[in-house]
């Protein structure tokens, strides 16, 4: 039977009445929420939004950090009859004007006064947003709500009026939207049922063996549908334990603390892990160094021994006492069952690495579309590089041209006041149209080979579309071309071409010498004059969209040189390999 996200709450709620639902740091020592408080929470937030004005339908936004009043706001809203959005903090004003307008945003939650400062300075722009609330801190605005003037807020308002906006959902209902961005560049509204979130957390759950005595470390943004899946609708349907991180620089010791049973990072958390691993190993004797290094090839060995079913290694088991189960503790995993990563590519080498420590990382494959996952891999069933398998209830299916296609209760509704982008993404049969290559092999496992479309995911798991930066990037008076690099990589770069025609002009404003294309290219003066104008560019930009470094070619992208066809698109993958020097040097 098909459940609101309200009616698997209460279920939860009265099966773990006084089980932790969340635990958060405050002034050094962790306090724990219960499923009973939470709900009581979720409720009373749910109150003061009606008094706020929170009409059914209508958006609520939400800007800030993982902690319990992010999630409290989120499913407050979706009592109340409301949409949450999230908006990732690293956002710009223009673009959290975009989503608020967009979704038709009544009230924005906000984490603090930086937060804060974005929505004052579009505000004017903004008739339909009623009211501000903070997480933290406080505004002599009359509009602006402290959290804590929530609780007052909702004492006044007639619990009969909840009840009606509950008991007025379905389970087909949208509830919730996911912002992500498009090929043209502008976000689009991901609109989620509230089928599609519980159906699809009880699937995962229930296939990754997750139950009430499981917990996870929050930390990736809540606006990114893994991170909800993980630390929202994950708990709401099994009972299990939340606990936030205070910040990303003290994750390490988080997790040291909360010893997590199941663990989600993106490409680029494990990498980070990797390097300081590698860094600490460096550092030790040589005989601590020879026993790393065999036990190593121990762990490499058992971990595809596992996969192809066959029997480990003789001396795993030693291997796992001396240096394993020590490294596990080390990083605070001592406990986890489940390690997995998402959001974008990892590689080869990253996965290597930590399955030689005996630590299978579980790749899963999914987009905003579909809820977050469609393939699954866990420790007993996975296969280094592979994207793990369907989950029960979804279907993929590969199309003629490659492209990756998708089916089940997990698709989404469509995408917010968006009809031509909906007919594209959902055909008449149900699939949805994932825009990646994607090949499944006997075993049923899952691999991505290419990007159908030009989004770039980088090892953060950030989705970037380049058509948008490109746009502004060229719009400086002396670049004629950009190509933006990043998929995979820690951050952007970009190759630029220059404009002949108005080079002369550019080179005389720059103080540069230079007079031809070549000579700019290199000319210390005229790059330092493109860097002012770049800076300028990042400026409104989010800071996951800037352009750390960039490369001026001394040629233009061409038809005959290979760069573009004959209708004037660039290749990218013929830009990529044709400029691997240049591009590499930018990430050295």
């Amino acid at each position: 039977m098909k459940k609101t996200v309200m009616q698997r709450m209460a279920e939860t709620t009265a099966s773990f009445p006084d089980r932790p639902a969340m635990k958060f740091k405050r002034d050094n020592n962790w306090e724990a929420i219960s499923w009973k408080d939470y709900e009581a929470r979720v409720r009373s937030a749910a109150n003061a939004f009606l008094k706020l004005g929170l009409e059914a339908g209508k958006a609520v936004v939400i800007i800030g950090g993982n902690r319990p009043e992010w999630l409290l706001a989120n499913i407050g809203a979706i009592y109340a009859g409301g949409v949450p959005a999230g908006i990732y903090g690293t956002c710009s004003p223009e673009q959290c004007k975009y989503i608020a307008e967009h979704s038709s945003a009544q009230i924005a939650v906000v984490e603090d006064g930086a937060q804060l400062a974005k929505f004052k300075e579009i505000r004017p722009q903004l008739p339909e947003l009623k009211a501000i609330v903070m997480m933290d801190g406080s505004d002599g605005d009359p509009d602006v709500y402290a959290w804590k003037d929530l609780a007052g807020l909702a004492d006044s308002t007639p619990d009969g009026d909840l009840d009606r906006r509950i008991e007025a959902q379905s389970a087909d209902d949208v509830c919730t939207l996911i912002y992500t961005s498009g090929t043209t560049g502008d976000p689009k509204g991901v609109m989620l049922a509230h089928d599609n979130l519980i159906w699809t957390a009880e699937t995962v759950t229930a296939s990754a063996g997750v139950n009430e005595t499981d917990s996870v470390v929050s930390y990736l943004p809540l606006s990114h549908i893994a991170e909800q899946v993980m630390s929202v609708y994950g708990p709401m349907v099994t009972g299990f334990c939340c606990c936030f991180a205070e910040n990303m620089d003290k994750l390490g010791d988080n997790l040291r603390e909360m010893r997590p049973t199941v663990f989600l990072a993106v490409p680029r958390v494990w990498e980070k892990i990797q390097a300081k691993m590698v860094a600490a190993g460096a550092k030790n004797p040589w005989h601590l160094k020879k026993i790393a290094a065999w036990a190593r090839r121990q762990g490499l060995r058992g971990g595809y021994a596992d996969q192809q079913g066959r029997s480990r290694p003789l001396f795993y088991g030693l291997a796992q006492k001396l240096v394993f189960s020590k490294v596990r503790l080390k990083l605070g995993l001592d406990r986890c069952h489940l390690a997995v990563t998402s959001a974008a590519p990892i590689s080869k080498s990253t996965l290597e690495f930590f399955l030689s420590l005996g630590i299978p990382i579980c790749e899963v494959f999914g987009m905003s579309e579909s809820t977050g996952p469609t393939t699954l891999s866990t420790p007993t069933r996975y296969s280094t590089g592979k994207a793990g398998w369907a989950l029960p209830g979804m279907e993929l299916s590969v199309a003629p041209d490659g492209e990756l296609l998708i089916r089940g209760r997990h698709v989404f509704k469509g995408y917010l006041k968006n009809e031509s982008a909906t007919i594209e993404a959902l055909d008449d049969d149900g699939w949805l149209h994932s825009g990646d290559i994607g090949e499944i092999n006997d075993q049923g496992f899952l691999q991505i080979t290419d990007r159908k479309k030009d989004i770039i995911i980088t090892s953060g798991g950030e989705n970037i579309a380049p058509q948008l930066l490109e746009g502004k990037l060229s719009a400086i008076p002396a670049i004629a071309q950009v190509s933006i690099i990043g998929n995979g990589r820690k951050f952007l770069s970009a190759l630029f071409t220059l404009d002949p025609e108005k080079l002369a002009d550019e080179t005389k404003l720059a103080g540069s010498s230079a007079n031809d294309v070549a000579s700019a290219a290199t000319c210390s003066k005229f790059q330092a004059y493109i860097q002012k104008q770049v800076d300028d560019v990042n400026n409104t930009l989010a800071r996951v969209q800037t352009i750390k470094k960039f490369t001026i070619l001394a040629n233009e992208f061409t038809i005959d040189g290979g760069e573009l066809t004959p209708t004037m698109k660039m290749k990218r993958r013929v830009i990529g390999k044709k400029y691997a020097d240049q591009i590499e040097g930018m990430y050295a």
